[in-house]
C-alpha cells in the first residue's frame, strides 16, 4: 500500500522501469502533480477480531458509525490463499435461515455457498437479514462459543441512507452484538466498492480459524 501526503492510501497494481499503477481508496481530488508518495511497507488488510462485533465499518476498516476507534483488535491480510479441499471439513451441520420454505426444502449448511437470486424488489435482501435476525434466537440458547454464529453483513453499492436503515434494524432486535457490517456505499469511490467483499472474508475468517462459525452476506455482488 501507498500514502499520498493528503492522507489518501492506494494499492499498487502495475509495477512497471518507469511508472507504477495505483488504485487510489478514496477521493483523488486532493492528488495533483508532484505529490511525493510513500510506501507504507505493509500489504492491504483490516481489523479482525471480537472487537469488530456492533461496529460500522468502510472497506479499509475504518469505524464509520461515530463511536470511536476500534479496541484491541488483530490485522488480516485481504488477500489469502484458500484453504485446500483436503482441508476443508465436509458440509455436515445445517445453517438455519428460520424461513421454513428455505430450510425444509433448500437447506444450507454451514461451509457452503449459496447464491440468492431474483428480480428486484423481489426480497432478495429481506432473507438476508431475516436469516441474520434469526441467529439471535439460536445464539441466545447458551451455547458454547464453538457453536455462535457470528455474521458479517457487506453492503455494496447501497444508498447510505439503506444501509443507516440495516443499522437501525439491527440494533432494534439486538442483533448487532454478533454482527459486523461492511459498508461500501453508492457514493464510495469504485476500488472501495469491489473491496468490500474480500475484506469482508477476511473479517469472517478470523471466526472460522479460531474454531468458530461465521455467516458472510454479501448484498449485493
Amino acid at each position: 500500500m501507498v500514502e499520498f501526503p493528503s492522507g489518501v492510501e492506494g494499492i499498487a497494481l502495475n509495477l512497471e522501469n518507469e511508472n507504477v499503477g495505483i488504485v487510489v481508496f478514496g477521493s483523488d481530488t486532493a492528488i495533483k502533480e508532484g505529490d511525493l508518495v510513500k510506501r507504507t511497507g505493509s500489504i492491504v488488510d483490516v481489523p479482525a477480531g471480537k472487537a469488530m462485533l456492533g461496529r460500522v465499518v468502510d472497506a479499509l476498516g475504518v469505524p464509520i458509525d461515530g463511536r470511536g476507534a476500534l479496541s484491541d483488535h488483530e490485522r488480516r491480510r485481504v488477500e489469502v490463499k484458500a484453504p485446500g479441499i483436503i482441508e476443508r471439513q465436509s458440509v455436515h451441520e445445517p445453517m438455519q435461515t428460520g424461513l421454513k420454505a428455505v430450510d425444509s426444502l433448500v437447506p444450507i449448511g454451514r461451509g457452503q455457498r449459496e447464491l440468492i437470486i431474483g428480480d428486484r424488489q423481489t426480497g432478495k435482501t429481506a432473507i438476508a437479514i431475516d436469516t441474520l435476525l434469526n441467529q439471535k434466537q439460536i445464539n441466545s440458547r447458551g451455547t458454547s462459543e464453538s457453536e455462535t454464529l457470528y455474521c458479517v453483513y457487506v453492503a455494496i453499492g447501497q444508498k447510505r441512507s439503506t444501509v443507516a436503515q440495516l443499522v437501525q434494524i439491527l440494533s432494534e432486535a439486538n442483533a448487532l452484538e454478533y454482527s459486523i457490517l461492511v459498508a461500501a456505499t453508492a457514493s464510495d469511490p469504485a476500488p472501495l466498492q469491489f473491496l468490500a467483499p474480500y475484506s469482508g472474508c477476511a473479517m469472517g475468517e478470523y471466526f472460522r480459524d479460531n474454531g468458530m462459525h461465521a455467516l458472510i452476506i454479501y448484498d449485493d455482488l
